[in-house]
């Protein structure tokens, strides 16, 4: 495997592509692990399948899967996605993946950013730090190493130099403790090409992330923000995105635009039910769910690919008028709902199980 380049992206004149810029393909892996997903991760095997199916209505999908687990991989996918053996500890492409960026050129590369599973969620992440680098091989790209301990769900970009994060994460001892908020920044203009860091407060009540921005807020164009949002006051959620709608109303963009916000109500709170949390067989040294447990479901947690897009349905009475919201801010674009309970009770979404490659 060729070493990483011994620059940056900023200074090669690369920088990350908004999600809605056109894609090459999609990224994603195979769920397996029993201590995060429960039944043998069957269940959230058949609700990746779904997801990767109606995203494959779009673009290529390509599924990353550990060698004893292509099988089952080949068996459950549509066969129009692609599946390659890519060695993983867990199925977050979004966050153990790289982030692709791209130049003036067309020219595609990647960001192989360091990961420490969400400041040690699980006890063993050898296999997902590699992640970057076969990617790199698959593809014949050249990547850069980026010194810092991020995951791609805790970033958006506008593609036109402003980048959205959230201090919860990012500032959290738990990734980079040596760092302070004016390095942090510097090493995200470095790799991402972003000249503008806006930063939102926390993140998603419960959302065991440390607060990804990719479950609270996300761009949909430069200047327009999708916010997640609850009208109930009594909520733990509401002054998270009380705090996070004053921030954005404050800022400007890199261009000096005015941001504006669009809430998407959040469904009511999904709980773990007693059979759900014994499903999953517990392991010292990884987080462990309980029966009962509030979990840190968000429509914001959706995929854009190739005129289309698809998100989060819960099942809750909300599902219709979050859709119908999303659409409403993305005309000319399909809008696709997939069910994914399964995916949440592994601890995200349908945005973290993915990882867009810009089609340069």
């Amino acid at each position: 495997m060729p070493e990483p380049l011994p620059s940056t992206p900023r200074l090669d004149g690369f920088s990350l592509p908004p999600e809605w810029a056109p894609h090459a393909r999609t990224w994603m892996l195979w769920p397996e692990r029993p201590d995060n997903w429960r039944m043998a991760a069957e269940p959230a095997r058949q609700a990746f399948a779904e997801v990767a199916g109606a995203i494959a209505r779009f673009e290529p999908v390509m599924v990353g899967a550990n060698p004893a687990q292509l099988a089952s991989a080949r068996r459950m996918l549509p066969g129009s996605v692609t599946v390659v053996e890519l060695p993983n500890n867990d199925s977050w492409m979004r966050d153990n993946g790289p982030t692709f960026v791209v130049d003036g050129r067309g020219v595609v590369r990647l960001v192989h950013w360091r990961f420490n599973a969400w400041g040690g969620l699980y006890s063993d992440w050898r296999l997902d730090e590699r992640v970057p680098e076969r990617v790199a091989e698959i593809e014949g790209l050249e990547r850069y190493c980026a010194p810092l301990v991020m995951e791609g769900g805790s970033i958006h970009v506008d593609g036109e130099g402003t980048l959205l994060t959230t201090e919860a994460c990012l500032l959290n001892p738990n990734r980079n403790p040596e760092l302070d908020r004016g390095q942090i920044e510097a090493c995200l203009h470095d790799y991402t090409g972003a000249v503008k860091i806006l930063w939102l407060g926390s993140g998603v009540f419960n959302d065991e992330t440390s607060g990804h921005v990719d479950n609270l807020a996300c761009f949909l164009r430069p200047g327009l923000v999708a916010l997640t949002w609850t009208d109930d006051h009594n909520d733990p959620q509401y002054p998270v995105s009380r705090d996070a709608l004053d921030r954005l109303l404050r800022f400007t963009d890199a261009k000096g635009r005015r941001m504006e916000a669009v809430k998407v109500h959040q469904p009511d709170p999904v709980t773990i039910t007693a059979g759900e949390a014994g499903g999953v067989i517990p392991v010292e040294g990884t987080y462990a769910r309980q029966a009962g447990d509030r979990m840190a479901a968000s429509y914001i947690n959706f995929y854009i690919c190739n005129n289309g897009l698809v998100m989060p349905a819960f099942g809750d009475s909300r599902d219709q008028s979050a859709r119908e919201t999303i659409a409403r801010a993305m005309p000319g674009r399909e809008v696709v709902s997939v069910s994914a309970r399964e995916i949440l009770l592994g601890g995200g979404n349908i945005h973290c199980i993915t990882q867009q490659q810009p089609l340069g």
